[in-house]
């Protein structure tokens, strides 16, 4: 079958992240800002959607060339071949994105990137009319150094759109950031997992997905589901095995509790819509109340930032119950992501590791502490 070049687009430092789950999956990978490359067919652009945790959407590439001026770009988008994934039928709107480079106007870009395949399109089906009525593909130009890369979004819907939170709390993590905290944090699959302040439950979701092999993708579907011609049986077999392989029996040791009873609410409807009812114990108390009685487990955590002055205070204290909790437990390991500056001080103790990511648009640091006593 014929292979193409996609890009697993990802958040600021996941990049390496999203390529070691692309190997893992069986694709060759390499990490690049923004994400990952990988060589592959459409059938394993279908398996990258249905199973990457932390990636935002897999790219179909159609070519990337140098542009300086508006004539270069309008040039080098004519002469890919758009007519090898474009019929003169096919909705295509055009997105945008310009950093670092001479073109930083996006919606002159997108102009002329739609007309350049209108033109390329005008000389290979000899129509001068496009009504735009079937498919949809969605395009994009991206221009980073001067360098313009043009896609096509096979995800559709942003993948951290797993289909089982449909309500959100105060402040919600995003499913891919918290799958990757999951991931670095010391917490694997047969240990006690404890979130203090799980809020509507993502970080416990993701981690429980993990545990059971659940697809993250397995219930929705991609937009390249609906283009032409695509291999529809390799698609099934591809989730039919997915499917096969989620086993819910296999989740044990995860837990959380919030002091919001709303958020606890919140947390079990959408472990319901995730297909792990009854999987995962969840309660309602404060972090003073945490005591797990496992000798050997990880906190994993999102606790309240206090990004508003009146909630500074009562942020730190919840930092020293967190400092306490980790202290009265030294077979425990505790990872938390904040964004404020004096979380260690509060905390009592320095992290053993740091890692740099943006929840939304804060910029944050997850922290780990690790046990005292292995």
């Amino acid at each position: 079958m014929e292979k193409h070049t996609f890009f697993a687009t990802a958040a600021f430092g996941l990049e390496g992240i999203v390529a070691r789950e692309l190997r893992n999956i069986g694709l060759d990978a390499k990490a690049e800002n923004g994400g990952a490359v990988f060589e592959g067919t459409y059938a394993d652009a279908f398996l990258a959607n249905l199973h990457l945790r932390t990636a935002d959407r897999v790219l179909l590439v159609v070519g990337a060339f140098h542009a300086e001026s508006f004539e270069e770009l309008f040039e080098g988008v004519r002469a890919l071949p758009w007519e090898n994934y474009l019929t003169e039928n096919t909705r295509f709107p055009v997105s945008g994105n310009c950093a670092r480079s001479t073109l930083m106007s996006i919606r002159d870009c997108q102009a002329i990137t739609k007309k350049a395949i209108v033109e390329r399109l005008k000389m290979h089906t000899r129509c001068d009319w496009f009504p735009e009525d079937a498919e949809t593909m969605a395009v994009s130009v991206t221009l980073h150094a001067n360098i313009a890369r043009l896609t096509l979004d096979t995800s559709g819907t942003a993948l951290n759109r797993r289909g089982y939170r449909t309500w959100n709390g105060e402040a919600p993590l995003r499913e891919t950031l918290a799958a990757a905290l999951v991931d670095l944090s010391p917490w694997r699959p047969g240990i006690p997992l404890v979130d203090p302040f799980c809020g509507t439950g993502t970080l416990l979701i993701e981690a429980a997905m993990r545990m059971s092999h659940r697809a993250p993708g397995l219930t929705r579907s991609f937009a390249l589901c609906d283009w032409q011609n695509m291999p529809f049986h390799e698609f099934d077999r591809i989730r039919q095995e997915a499917e096969e392989a989620f086993q819910p029996s296999l989740i044990e040791g995860i837990s959380g509790s919030d002091i919001d009873p709303g958020a606890i609410e919140l947390a079990q409807r959408h472990l319901k819509q995730a297909g792990l009812t009854g999987r995962v114990h969840l309660s309602v108390s404060p972090v003073s109340e945490c005591n797990p009685a496992d000798p050997k487990g990880v906190f994993l955590c999102n606790p309240p930032y206090g990004e508003r002055i009146s909630d500074r205070k009562s942020c730190e204290e919840l930092y020293r119950e967190m400092g306490k909790l980790y202290r009265n437990h030294p077979g425990w390991s505790m990872s938390a992501i904040t964004s404020h500056p004096g979380f260690e001080r509060c905390f009592g103790a320095r992290a053993d590791q740091k890692k740099r990511f943006y929840n939304g648009r804060l910029e944050c640091e997850f922290m780990t502490f690790r046990a005292k006593h292995s």
